[in-house]
């Protein structure tokens, strides 16, 4: 893989990644403890999106081990707790995110783009993207400015210039996902306006939550077919690469079934679309 692309997974940990007393799991060997997971995972990846700190910011005696049991070129991507984006969306939040930045800081180096993941807002929430920004843009102005950050947004309609343009402003990263509410094609980001915001992009392969969790809750195998879509993604990757913005890449299990296998699917893809 190329330097300026790195790619990995939402977690390093899930259901029927490890090992069972039948035999290995899908990603784990038999017999390795789950102390060792990160440290496996490393050998294969060369980072990883934080899924467990959107449910509590991580005392700091953990993220210290995070540091210490990766390589030195190892980067975390992380997302900001749901007590900021969620529970109390960005109002009255400075205490948790002090505490928040202060536990990630332990990573040092390794610390990479920090997720601001929001859900789908009606209109019960905010009235429409005029709103929201009226809220979002203060308090991203307020910031630490030595840190990199993402924002997620799941209303497509609002994916427009005066919400592009503010993330611009502030050198803030548009996340490009691949979510069953949003945009269908990965080039559809950059049919209306440039979508690149930051020096750096941020991709992440979401797919459909609630469709594939009807038919399983273990992630040990691919079992929805994405090889079109992720070409596709492969393609835009490459040319945001060209344009020299590195680029982030993590996917979730909910894509097609099974995360690392399809970064597998992404790796050969480029690989070959580099040759």
């Amino acid at each position: 893989m190329e330097a300026e692309l790195k790619i990995g997974t939402s977690a390093f940990t899930a259901a029927g990644w490890d090992a069972t007393e039948d035999g290995p799991g899908a990603f784990y060997p038999a017999g390795l403890q789950p102390r060792d997971y990160l440290g496996y995972y490393t050998t294969k990846f060369d980072t990883v999106e934080l899924d467990s700190t959107f449910y509590r910011a991580p005392a700091a005696t953990v993220v210290k081990g995070w540091y210490e049991r990766t390589p030195a070129n190892f980067i975390f991507a992380a997302k900001v707790p749901q007590e900021i984006t969620h529970k109390k969306v960005l109002r009255d939040c400075d205490v948790d995110c002090k505490q928040f930045f202060a536990a990630m800081d332990n990573l040092k180096e390794k610390l990479g783009p920090l997720l601001f993941q929001f859900g789908y807002f009606n209109k019960t929430a905010f009235k429409g993207v005029d709103e929201f920004l009226g809220v979002l843009l203060p308090f991203l102005d307020k910031l630490p400015r030595d840190y990199r950050y993402v924002v997620e947004i799941r209303n497509k309609y609002w994916l427009v210039p005066k919400f592009v343009d503010a993330l611009r402003k502030r050198g803030i990263a548009l996340a490009l996902i691949d979510q069953s509410w949003m945009l269908a094609k990965p080039a559809d980001w950059f049919a209306k306006f440039d979508s690149i915001t930051s020096d750096f992009a941020y991709v992440r392969l979401l797919g459909d939550r609630k469709g594939i969790e009807q038919q399983t809750k273990v992630w040990n195998k691919l079992i929805v077919d994405r090889a079109p879509q992720v070409a596709d993604w492969v393609k835009t990757c490459r040319q945001i690469v060209q344009r020299g913005t590195k680029t982030y890449v993590y996917v979730n299990n909910h894509y097609a079934g099974f995360a690392p296998g399809t970064v597998e699917m992404f790796k050969k893809l480029w690989d070959e679309s580099g040759s």
